[in-house]
């Protein structure tokens, strides 16, 4: 699916020179997020869809260690997403000072890389014109990885506690990250495809995996299907975004285990969110007719967090 781009990307596929079925499906007019892959998955000929971001690096052996999963399974949703790898390809200008920091000690690390490095910030370093760093052999050869580092931020967060299959977990559904996830097509079309409602960037996917998640299906994280994501810049327009789409996630969903998530905006570890909704639906199940007034006021607390 290509959204309207405005570079090259038209000409890509039609320079393609691959061993299987490949479909381009272009829009003359921006659809955004939801839109647009809800277009790709009505298009969709197979049973298995695999959602991938633009900017990602998938390994060879990608695919297969998405779709053994499913072989044997018809209700999951398997992501590579928890264990996430970030990459530098290209030195972008629009990098914050953190990025830069991080760029500068991985290219210290290899003689060629940090060449290139040296030369853009003699030459280049005023220029708005990113500068690529990895070649198309770098990547056949994995040498790219000199450059790749990880980032649990939510295995870190109290996931990593509750193993592959998330057992125990009370907020399975933030695993369908669709920067890189799997779920067969009946799937989606039982629970309802993406949001087209939510426009820009954020909480879409969440929100479908929700819905998922209510109908039953399985989350399962796996590290072998992982895929390396192009670092680039951040854009705080992207944070706006987030905010307004969690508002309407909530809004849509004004449940418990909805409204927990408004802990993130205030930094708590996602094993914290997990923990408080025990206690929460403890209470409830101990006392069902008792401390109303104070899990009212909690529920209130969490959607004014994000209102």
């Amino acid at each position: 699916m290509d959204d309207a781009s405005s570079d090259n990307t038209p000409n890509i596929f039609k320079e393609a020179d691959v061993p299987f079925k490949f479909k381009y499906i272009g829009m003359k007019q921006n659809k955004g997020r939801s839109s647009v892959r809800n277009i790709g998955i009505n298009h969709a000929e197979g049973n298995l869809l695999i959602f991938l971001d633009g900017e990602m690096l998938a390994p060879p052996a990608f695919i297969e260690n998405h779709y053994k999963h499913h072989v044997h399974e018809s209700n999951l949703v398997v992501t590579g997403t928890m264990h996430y790898e970030g990459v530098y390809t290209f030195i972008m200008p629009d990098y914050n000072e953190d990025q830069v920091a991080h760029l500068k000690e991985l290219v210290s690390r290899d003689p060629e890389y940090r060449r290139l490095y040296e030369n853009y910030e003699q030459t280049q370093q005023h220029s708005n014109v990113p500068c690529p760093l990895v070649t198309k052999e770098d990547i056949n050869t994995n040498r790219f990885q000199r450059l790749s580092f990880p980032n649990r931020y939510f295995l870190n967060s109290g996931l990593k506690h509750f193993g592959e299959r998330l057992e125990g977990f009370t907020l399975p559904y933030i695993a369908f990250l669709s920067g890189n996830v799997s779920v067969r097509k009946a799937n989606l079309k039982k629970s309802g495809l993406f949001d087209e409602t939510f426009v820009g960037y954020g909480a879409e996917d969440w929100e479908l995996g929700y819905r998922l998640y209510k109908n039953g299906v399985q989350f399962v994280l796996d590290p072998s299907t992982v895929a390396y994501h192009q670092e680039h810049g951040i854009s705080k327009r992207k944070v706006k975004e987030q905010w307004g789409n969690h508002y309407r996630f909530v809004k849509k969903h004004p449940n418990i285990d909805v409204l927990i998530l408004s802990l993130e905006w205030k930094e708590l570890p996602f094993m914290h969110m997990h923990q408080t909704l025990v206690e929460y639906k403890e209470l409830k199940k101990r006392f069902p007719d008792e401390y109303n007034e104070l899990t009212h006021a909690f529920r209130v607390m969490l959607f004014r967090i994000i209102e």
